[in-house]
Order: C-alpha cells, then sequence, then structure tokens
C-alpha cells in the first residue's frame, strides 16, 4: 500500500488517530470486506507511528468488528453492514474529513423517531410516581433555562435518560446509549435545528404526566408528537445541505 494513501497523525492519542483514520478508510470502501491489513511495520512507517499505537488501534478495529485476525495473525477487514452493532454511527454519521453522510442521518432520525414514542410508553408501564417527580423538576429546569439553548439540550438529554433507564428495556438502554454518543458530538450545530423540539415543554409535560398516570398510550402518544417537531426539522435542515445551500461541519 503507497504511503502516500495515508495521512501523518499528531503525537497526541496516537492510537486514537489511527483507529480513526484505518476505520474510516473501511467505512468508505477504501478498504474493501475480504482485504487484508497492512502490516503493522508497513502501517507505522505509512502513519509516522510506533507499532505499539497500530497495535492498539488494530484490536479496536477487532472490537468494533470491522476487522477480524485470520490464521497467521493476519487481520482481514469484514463487512461492516454485517457484522458490527450501532457502536459505529458516530463514525458513518461523520467522517474523519468532517462530513456529513446524510443517508446515515436520515437513518438516525427515522430510529429515533420508532424509539422515543415506545420508550416513553415503556417508562409510564413501569415508572411510577417518583420517576413522575423527577421528569416534573426537569421540566421546572427547562421553564427556566427556556432562552438557553444548551441547557435545554442537557436537560432534554437527563429527561429521556430517565426515560429510558426506569423502562425497563435493555435494548432501549443500549441503543439510546449509541444515539446519544452519536449526537453529543455534534450538539453544539444541532441546537439551532432542533430548538422547536428543545422548546416543546407541552409534550415534554404530557409525558411527564402520562408517567405519573400509568397511562403509557397518552405517553406513547406525547412522545411522537415530540420527536416529530425534530424529524421535520432536521429534515429541512437535511434537504437545504442536498441542495447546496448549506455547509455541514
Amino acid at each position: 500500500m503507497a504511503r502516500s494513501s495515508f495521512s501523518a497523525v499528531r503525537k497526541e492519542s496516537l492510537s486514537d488517530s489511527v483507529y480513526r483514520q484505518l476505520a474510516d478508510k473501511i467505512l468508505r470502501g477504501e478498504l474493501p470486506p475480504g482485504e487484508p491489513l497492512p502490516a503493522e511495520r508497513e502501517l507505522s512507517e505509512a502513519l509516522g507511528v510506533n507499532r505499539g499505537a497500530v497495535r492498539e488501534a488494530i484490536k479496536r478495529l477487532q472490537q468494533a468488528r470491522l476487522v477480524a485476525v485470520r490464521q497467521g495473525g493476519n487481520s482481514v477487514v469484514l463487512d461492516y453492514l454485517a457484522e458490527a452493532g450501532l457502536e459505529l454511527l458516530p463514525s458513518l454519521l461523520v467522517d474523519g474529513k468532517g462530513q456529513l453522510d446524510i443517508g446515515v442521518a436520515r437513518s438516525i432520525m427515522a430510529m429515533r423517531s420508532a424509539l422515543a414514542p415506545d420508550i416513553a410508553a415503556a417508562a409510564a408501564r413501569k415508572g411510577g410516581v417518583a420517576l413522575a417527580d423527577t421528569l416534573d423538576a426537569l421540566l421546572d429546569s427547562m421553564r427556566r433555562d427556556a432562552g438557553q439553548l444548551g441547557a435545554l439540550q442537557e436537560h432534554a438529554l437527563a429527561f429521556w435518560r430517565r426515560l429510558v433507564e426506569h423502562g425497563g428495556n435493555i435494548a432501549f438502554r443500549l441503543a439510546f446509549n449509541s444515539m446519544t454518543q452519536t449526537y453529543v458530538p455534534i450538539r453544539n450545530a444541532l441546537a439551532p435545528v432542533l430548538q422547536g423540539e428543545l422548546r416543546d415543554l407541552e409534550n415534554f409535560a404530557g409525558i411527564a404526566a402520562a408517567v405519573r398516570r400509568g397511562d403509557a398510550e397518552a405517553a406513547q402518544r406525547h412522545g411522537r408528537l415530540h420527536v416529530e417537531i425534530g424529524r421535520r426539522a432536521l429534515e429541512q435542515a437535511l434537504s437545504t445541505v442536498e441542495a447546496g445551500g448549506l455547509r455541514p461541519s
């Protein structure tokens, strides 16, 4: 493999930098499924880092199911669509050059819209008065910080985290964790787009009240109405990006 096909990495967090560069090449198809990774020494020379950093990065690629070690110790690229999990969403959404993948963004929107109503319903079935009190306290914080988008984001994340924690569904919790890890690095850019959803105190309050009553159907309805506000705003923003009117960062 030509040395010029890689970029030298900075001297801090070497294994992280190597991992991100290799993962990006796998996810973008530059290293296709079935292709062996270059040897550690070759990667070390091409990337300008020590072999320990390369070795650690390859271990992380294995953990992410992006590569597998075959007989003889060689690492071979896997088909991530058949092997990997939701932990790859952040890398798929924004590549190593900071470019947004609009198709992945829409996929995440669809999963978010599908999961949120059921997360709210599950919390209403199992959460009880104690959870409702916590949600009401978060609502008070939202009202107090209504003019601060950053604070509203924190309160909204806490609100949904409490719902998913009390719903008793491990799959929902793990999916929520993966989506949160995808969202947090780009939340500053998303805040203006999602401001309508963040300020949607009516449906936040509707979910909290439904949890207090144990009304799963009402919680589901308010959850659906709530995330639909964000879905429409995000779709409009993505359509603008596609039309060339906005450069994602």
